[in-house]
């Protein structure tokens, strides 16, 4: 089945180039356009695309309003935000808002494509280091009052997962990640899985998230 694409940008050129892109692929199908956050959510639930594409500095309903619309409506689609610089607030803001990822708007076309696919096999776009150092820069906006072990979602981890969740906070390749633990690789994708299982992330880069929210992980 070819992956359905919502693509979201208040830029009617911009939409028109990223269909015309997607429009060339066999395994994708752009399923619909949004002008604008509020039209994106409606369109969301109509089409339930894979992948939403998402820019997010819009008029009325922005991109962060509309990720956090969408995803908890449904865990299915999976939302890229479009942004124009890496380390950007928008950027950190959509990743808590439960994007999978970013991607800079001026990406090559085969970036995009490769985003695309990324996120919808269900692996997050953003590396760790990078997502480590939006959390480094704009961490001082989370919720003064998450302190470790408040949320209950730490304790369905055991103790070794939540050390790899920590690593993973920093940035670690699961690689790095079994040569520090004494690892086998398997084994940390193995706790890695588990990890966003029990929580219930949506990948990677929420678990990254997760890790700095619940104090794991204290920003430099």
């Amino acid at each position: 089945m070819p992956i359905r694409v919502l693509l979201v940008d208040d830029e009617p050129l911009l939409r028109m180039a990223f269909t015309m892109v997607l429009d060339a692929q066999t395994d994708m199908e752009p399923v619909g356009e949004a002008g604008d956050g509020a039209e994106a959510v409606r369109l969301a639930h109509e089409v339930r695309p894979d992948v939403v594409p998402m820019d997010v500095r819009m008029p009325g309903t922005d991109g962060i309003e509309a990720t956090e619309r969408i995803v908890a409506e449904s865990p299915e689609p999976k939302v890229l935000i479009l942004t124009t610089f890496d380390l950007d607030e928008y950027a950190f803001a959509g990743l808590r808002a439960g994007a999978s990822g970013f991607l800079l708007k001026n990406a090559l076309p085969q970036e995009l494509l490769a985003a695309i696919r990324c996120v919808a096999a269900g692996d997050a776009v953003v590396a760790p280091r990078i997502t480590r150092l939006l959390l480094e820069n704009f961490a001082h906006q989370l919720p003064s009052g998450t302190v470790r072990g408040e949320d209950d979602r730490l304790g369905r981890i055991t103790v070794r997962e939540r050390e790899v969740l920590t690593e993973v906070g920093r940035g670690l390749s699961n690689s790095e990640i079994a040569v520090l633990l004494h690892l086998a690789e398997a084994t940390v994708n193995t706790h890695l899985n588990r990890i966003l299982v029990k929580p219930e992330l949506r990948d990677r880069a929420q678990a990254v998230v997760f890790a700095y929210e619940t104090r794991l992980v204290r920003p430099a």
